[in-house]
């Protein structure tokens, strides 16, 4: 199971589990939409590595 950061390790904005702004690398660094586009230029900056949409993980479970 991922485990979802609460917040950008950038400029700390909040992503809650169900944020559409949340990306991830594939070690689950977690930024939001704005600091990957606007200061990383889509490149992880402890791993190298791309970034992809973070899935949402809805408040309430079916």
């Amino acid at each position: 199971m991922l485990q979802l950061k609460p917040n950008c390790e950038c400029c700390d904005k909040t992503l809650p589990s169900d944020s559409t702004e949340a990306m991830i690398c594939s070690y689950e660094c977690t930024f939001c939409r704005r600091c990957v586009e606007k200061e990383l230029s889509n490149v992880c900056p402890n791993c190298g590595g791309n970034f992809e949409k973070r899935p949402i993980r809805p408040l309430e479970v079916r």
